[in-house]
């Protein structure tokens, strides 16, 4: 991504709605996975490191990130160690190693999708779990996906697929930010008939918006851990190795 997208993600992840609910709806998910209490665990792709204090607090964390300018970011947070590396390759870690790797919105970065998720699912210990989030349908791409650089946008279907073609098990998967589908799926429409471009949805809203947006979406983090959605702007897997 652009360096200037990834400072805008550094001087809002810790207060911007999407990025404060998703972290709660995480560790919601994460408290139900019976973790070992020294549990290792990994996130690859960790940006600007908005995710790593919420890790910290389930185990022992490592991260890995590609780009040079977010890594420099996540390190300055002084949460956990940083190395540099990238799905498929180079991975700097040995196969088997964690008992918990998150791809939070990394995978559809990633040309090819399948041999990320094979090379990430080698790194799980026996018992690990890998967990995936991804934004979800074709149809909701926007100025935000370019900006990004994304690749592809997900249905759980096509996850599901490629997580098996990857020699995964699904053990969970389905969508969220679901409570504020309907919302963001006219913004994006709207966007789409006005030509809006070059537009990141991790730009601050006004504040009012901004914590309304993070209560409603926050909500989610009482439901997901025991229920899935059947639509939503995002999607979560729960993988492990298949034996």
């Amino acid at each position: 991504m652009d360096p200037d997208v990834y400072r805008e993600m550094a001087a809002n992840q810790s207060r911007h709605w999407w990025f404060v609910a998703r972290s709660r709806i995480l560790a919601s998910v994460i408290s139900k996975l019976s973790l070992p209490p020294s549990a290792k665990i990994l996130e690859i792709g960790c940006g600007t490191g908005g995710n790593l204090a919420m890790l910290s607090s389930f185990g022992r964390l490592s991260a890995m990130e590609y780009d040079d300018n977010a890594r420099i970011l996540a390190l300055n947070l002084a949460v956990c160690p940083v190395v540099a590396g990238g799905l498929p390759e180079p991975v700097p870690f040995e196969d088997g190693s964690f008992d918990l790797v998150c791809l939070l919105d990394v995978l559809e970065h990633i040309g090819d999708d399948e041999a990320a998720l094979s090379r990430a699912g080698r790194l799980l210990c026996s018992s690990g779990r890998l967990i995936v989030t991804v934004p979800a349908y074709s149809w909701l791409w926007s100025a935000h996906d370019e900006a990004h650089h994304h690749h592809r946008r997900y249905t759980a279907k096509r996850l599901s697929q490629t997580a098996q073609q990857a020699n995964l098990v699904v053990e969970k998967l389905g969508y969220f930010n679901s409570l504020l589908f309907p919302i963001i799926a006219v913004a994006r429409i709207i966007g789409k008939i006005s030509g809006k471009k070059g537009a990141s949805d991790a730009a601050m809203p006004p504040a009012l918006l901004n914590r309304m947006l993070m209560k409603i979406f926050s909500l989610e983090r009482h439901i997901v851990p025991n229920m899935m959605f059947p639509f939503g702007t995002s999607i979560l897997a729960v993988l492990s190795r298949a034996r």
